[in-house]
């Protein structure tokens, strides 16, 4: 299991939000944030290795 924090990204660019999240791998800790976009990009984290940004649908 990997230690993943998912932060919301607001409309300035900034971090509006953080949340921690347990995963067995990147793959995982991708489809879970996904199944949790509202409407704002998200980036993925592992540490201090930046894993991906996702966009919601407009």
């Amino acid at each position: 299991m990997a230690e993943y924090r998912i932060y919301v990204i607001g409309s300035d660019g900034h971090i509006v939000s953080a949340r921690p999240l347990i995963c067995d791998d990147d793959e995982q800790a991708i489809e879970r944030a996904n199944a949790d976009l509202a409407g704002q990009p998200v980036e993925i984290w592992s540490g201090d290795r930046f894993v991906i940004r996702l966009y919601a649908d407009r």
